[in-house]
């Protein structure tokens, strides 16, 4: 992957694919590449040029760990834009990447064609506010959780029922999530001090590109609630939801995610009504 230098920082990323652009931003903690197990592939297939970037925080871009805005990852987004000569582009968010792309939609309405959002909230619940707290608080004291537990414990926050009480599908998350880099590096618990932003729907309401908000059903992070507050606020939005899908909704159901955006992105989306994993 490419690492270049934008914005002030060195930023690093991979771009695939020919066509119309479309970049993936990715939550905290998260790497560029958690996007090429699904959606990536499925958007080259399909005709687009995917751009992934690991955002600042996420090594080998600059971690930043004095402290990093969300206004300085959007930055980010648009610098990124202009190395690749980008003048009009499609954004695909999730939970934190999805703050990121309402800020660059906003500021930047001449660049941003089409937007996905998911996986976000308009506001945090009190659950959330204790839950973000406490997180930030064992990456600062730089805290090891026993391995199974801190997967346990993921597993539970992040993925539907659907999937954990799957006995095969549960195996396989606790597996890969035991594996998982803790205590966080500088430049994640530079992630997790970022906090939500009680003016968020007001940022929103001057989005002007085409929009899909997608919801998980089973997202406590990201509740679809506080997914479909983004939408009311964004003009001209539209709102889906995805059954059996946690916080990793976009992991856990692939294909249904993967065909709303390739049907939003090429204009053949109406009207977004919930999916099924029967569907």
């Amino acid at each position: 992957m490419p690492l270049v230098d934008v914005n002030g920082i060195k930023l690093n990323y991979q771009d695939e694919g020919t066509g119309d652009p479309v970049l993936l931003i990715m939550g905290t903690g998260g790497t560029g590449r958690v996007w090429h197990l699904h959606q990536q592939p499925a958007l080259v297939s399909a005709g687009y040029r995917v751009i992934t970037v690991d955002n600042r925080g996420i090594p080998p871009t600059s971690e930043c760990a004095d402290g990093i805005t969300v206004q300085d990852m959007a930055s980010d987004v648009v610098a990124l834009a202009e190395h690749l000569n980008l003048t009009r582009l499609s954004l695909v968010g999730t939970s934190l990447g999805s703050r990121i792309a309402i800020e660059v939609a906003a500021q930047r309405r001449d660049l941003v064609d089409s937007l996905v959002l998911m996986a976000t909230r308009s506001r945090p619940e009190a659950v959330h506010v204790a839950l973000d707290a406490g997180e930030l608080a064992l990456a600062t004291e730089r805290l090891k959780l026993p391995k199974r537990y801190y997967a346990a414990t993921t597993a539970m926050w992040n993925l539907s029922p659907r999937t954990l009480f799957d006995k095969d599908k549960a195996q396989e998350w606790l597996d890969v999530l035991e594996f998982a880099t803790q205590p966080a590096g500088p430049g994640v618990r530079a992630q997790l001090a970022i906090e939500d932003d009680p003016g968020l729907l007001g940022i929103c309401a001057r989005i002007a590109a085409r929009t899909l908000v997608i919801a998980f059903t089973d997202d406590l992070v990201t509740p679809p609630h506080l997914g479909r507050e983004v939408a009311d606020a964004i003009p001209g939005a539209r709102f889906a939801q995805v059954d059996a899908g946690g916080h990793y909704g976009y992991l856990e159901r692939p294909a249904e995610v993967n065909a709303l955006l390739t049907d939003f992105l090429g204009g053949r989306v109406t009207d977004p009504a919930p999916t099924s994993p029967d569907s």
